[in-house]
């Protein structure tokens, strides 16, 4: 991999820093110079209707940004991740998470490290088809011969943010009487919660962990496992022995790993294990055998266009001209606010109660992905890298911070995302309450915009000090993103357009986007932190000091 472009030498980066300097946008004059500003700026992406007209640009800040992209090699980069170069420098992998939405065959084979990638991806998803309708239909049943009602997926990081993000966005999609629930978390509450009005008997677990080695997840795995012995015994369907104990697991226990040893040791069938590749990574794996909950509860077919989104946008980048790359533009405009206008953090804010986790999977993506310091050849990064991304849904969350979005000192860019027509189409008292949800997403854009002047507040009638409180500056860049319907498409498409922009933006800044080690050094050390919480007195005294009085304090105040 050559070595990466810096972006603050280009001659782009030279444009856009002398427009900053110069920089006073006016979103009320540009709109009111420019009819056509929003047909030029309101581009289509598959199911999508990007509206990019709100953000802090003009034609010349996005020529220059995309003269950006060119010049740092988005667009060849992309195609070499296609074709499976080792993007991933520090791990030596390619970067196929692409490959495990390509229609088969739909394309030329793709053969990466000597592997048939194609035809190994749609050998698991034929398995996962294989195993998702033998428990939809009833045929897989648990040991005591009842058909399975719960699916409790166990997982941490991309094997749990996915899944759950996926699962309440689609929830109306579940069609088998099956429901999804997620353990992620070590803390013992979060399994006992789960798990607390569970039927042993109609309950089958997947445990998701590529090495099956994940501390988090095999400790869930084993806590689940005696609840499984524990709860099936005392209703008498399972004698005390090892036999029975092992065809207990067998009965209620699959695995997403490529570890068939670890699986086997663990007392799970290897022909119940469906795996995946070093090519991809936990946070793009949604749509690999990681997403094998997701297609026990919709079903195959649903599994399949949300497949189908992913690789709609993934065409879209492939084709398109970066002048009208949607994921590229979006990707660029974040450069623009993060390097140019010292923007920190940005908002997702979705008007739909189902994609109340999209924000949390977000984070995951855009923030393990881009948090990094330095460049994909070791050497430091020539400016600053990743945004603080966070949100919550619709009006919750206008009265918890939009405060500080609309008044406060700091610049936030914000997508808002909704859809067209509701899951649930209710009415209150003759009116469509979608509309009244509708009518919030569209006046925050418009109010983030072009804001409320002095003069427009004292025409109704305010004086004095309040004339201040109450007005708004406006110029607040916003991105809107609107659909049809929230469909399993539409949702493939959503997350795959924030993979682009989150690769356009990597590249830029010439950052491996696909390793993690800043999650490393605290899972290191919580391994010999453990002991001294045991009571190892070595343990305790290889501690510095504010770990040793904190480790002090929780002896004293553990209850036993």
């Amino acid at each position: 991999m050559s070595a990466p472009i810096d972006p603050t030498s280009t001659s782009a980066w030279a444009e856009l820093s002398a427009i900053r300097d110069s920089f006073s946008p006016d979103l009320r004059g540009w709109f009111a110079e420019d009819a056509s500003r929003v047909e030029r700026l309101s581009l289509p992406l598959a199911d999508l209707h990007v509206d990019l007209s709100k953000n802090l640009v003009t034609d010349e800040i996005v020529a220059a940004l995309v003269r950006l992209a060119e010049q740092t090699g988005v667009a060849e980069r992309f195609a070499a991740m296609l074709e499976g170069a080792h993007l991933n420098t520090t791990e030596d992998r390619a970067v196929l998470h692409t490959a495990l939405r390509r229609p088969a065959g739909a394309a030329a084979e793709l053969i990466v490290d000597g592997q048939d990638v194609d035809a190994d991806v749609h050998e698991v998803l034929d398995a996962m088809t294989a195993f998702a309708q033998r428990v939809r239909t009833g045929e897989w049943r648990g040991l005591s011969g009842r058909k399975v009602t719960h699916v409790v997926n166990i997982g941490i990081g991309g094997s749990d943010l996915g899944p759950v993000m996926v699962y309440e966005a689609l929830k109306p999609y579940a069609d088998a009487g099956i429901e999804a629930r997620f353990v992620s978390n070590i803390d013992p509450t979060d399994i006992a919660q789960k798990t607390a009005d569970l039927d042993p008997e109609t309950t089958l677990f997947i445990v998701a962990s590529k090495t099956f080695t994940t501390l988090e997840t095999l400790t869930n795995a084993r806590l689940a496992r005696d609840w499984l012995w524990a709860g099936l015994a005392s209703a008498g369907k399972m004698q005390d022995d090892e036999q029975s104990r092992k065809d207990a697991v067998a009965h209620h226990f699959v695995a997403v790993s490529t570890a068939l040893d670890k699986v086997a040791d663990f007392g799970i069938d290897p022909d119940n294990a469906f795996g995946f590749w070093d090519w991809v990574g936990g946070r793009y794996s949604v749509d690999s055998a990681i997403g094998l909950s997701l297609m026990v509860t919709f079903g195959p077919g649903v599994f399949g266009e949300l497949l189908a989104g992913f690789h709609a946008v993934d065409e879209h980048v492939r084709t398109t001209p970066l002048a009208q790359n949607v994921p590229v533009l979006m990707g660029l405009m974040n450069i623009w606010y993060t390097n140019f206008l010292d923007a920190q953090t940005h908002a997702v804010l979705p008007y739909a109660q189902q994609l109340s986790r999209f924000p949390a999977y977000l984070q995951q993506l855009t923030m393990e992905s881009n948090g990094k310091s330095v460049r994909w050849d070791g050497t430091p990064v020539t400016t600053d890298t990743g945004e603080v991304f966070w949100g919550e849904p619709g009006t919750n969350g206008q009265h918890a911070f939009y405060q500080l979005i609309h008044q406060g000192t700091r610049l936030i860019p914000a997508d808002f995302i909704a859809f067209v027509n509701p899951a649930y189409p209710l009415e209150d008292g003759g009116r469509d309450v979608h509309g009244l949800f509708l009518s919030n997403f569209l006046a925050q854009t418009k109010a983030l915009a072009f804001g409320k002047t002095a003069a427009e507040v004292e025409e109704e009638g305010t004086t004095g000090a309040l004339v201040a409180a109450r007005t708004f500056p406006g110029n607040r860049p916003t991105t809107s993103i609107f659909a049809p319907a929230l469909t399993p498409g539409v949702l493939g498409q959503l997350i795959a357009l924030y993979e682009h922009i989150t690769f356009t933006q990597g590249t830029v800044w010439g950052i491996n986007s696909f390793d993690q080690w800043g999650v490393e050094l605290g899972k290191q050390l919580a391994l010999q932190i453990a002991p001294a919480l045991e009571g190892d007195a070595d343990a305790l005294a290889a501690q510095d000091p504010s770990t040793k009085a904190l480790l002090a304090y929780y002896q004293a105040n553990r209850q036993n």
